[in-house]
């Protein structure tokens, strides 16, 4: 009985050990900082360009914003960029679905992604946007649309966010959305060691 009880001790210890191995990354990838801005009928999406794992920068001019339904949504990820472009497809997909409706989309997303077994083991976080709104998503199922236009994510995002909402509410009526934008970004390069001042930017005008 001793025996028997101390064998299935050593395998319980086996199995958290093996459970805490599953759960350690290979590798930390530390990225990015991503801004959307929605500022006199503007919409202004910026990224980084920086990619680092554990402690060496991988890529400097990396892409992490996307056109999505026919060029009228753009979206921006921060995470694994094979997870993220998953998820790209995903929400493209669900736009399809609802007509283009981005709230739809969204919500039909992040439902998707919290229940579905395969797609909640995927390390990313987008946000999504159009003329009218945008929309933070995670993999716990939260829909996040802004009070003030901006919305960040990504490492720096909260150096990124910080800086333009001062500027929107301090200068906002003498700076157009891609100024603020860009102004916030390199504020984030310069605080968040895992964002470069390599910009990326998209954008959709007022008509």
């Amino acid at each position: 009985m001793r025996q028997r009880g101390f064998g299935q001790t050593e395998n319980c210890y086996k199995v958290a050990d093996k459970f805490e191995q599953e759960k350690r990354p290979v590798s930390l990838i530390h990225s990015t900082t991503i801004l959307a801005i929605s500022h006199k009928g503007a919409l202004v999406f910026a990224g980084d360009g920086q990619v680092t794992v554990n402690n060496t920068i991988m890529k400097h001019g990396a892409v992490k914003l996307r056109r999505l339904g026919d060029g009228k949504v753009i979206a921006g990820f921060a995470g694994s960029a094979a997870d993220s472009f998953t998820l790209f497809e995903r929400f493209e997909a669900k736009l399809g679905e609802h007509g283009a409706k981005l709230m739809r989309a969204a919500v039909e997303l992040a439902k998707e992604w919290r229940q579905d077994k395969y797609l909640r083991r995927l390390e990313a976080m987008l946000i999504v946007g159009d003329q009218s709104s945008m929309y933070l998503l995670s993999g716990s199922g939260d829909v996040i649309q802004s009070d003030d236009g901006v919305l960040a994510i990504g490492s720096g995002g909260n150096f990124a966010l910080a800086a333009a909402r001062a500027l929107v509410r301090g200068a906002g009526e003498n700076l157009s959305a891609r100024q603020i934008a860009e102004i916030s970004m390199r504020v984030a390069a310069e605080i968040c060691p895992f964002t470069n001042d390599k910009l990326v930017f998209e954008e959709i005008n007022a008509n």
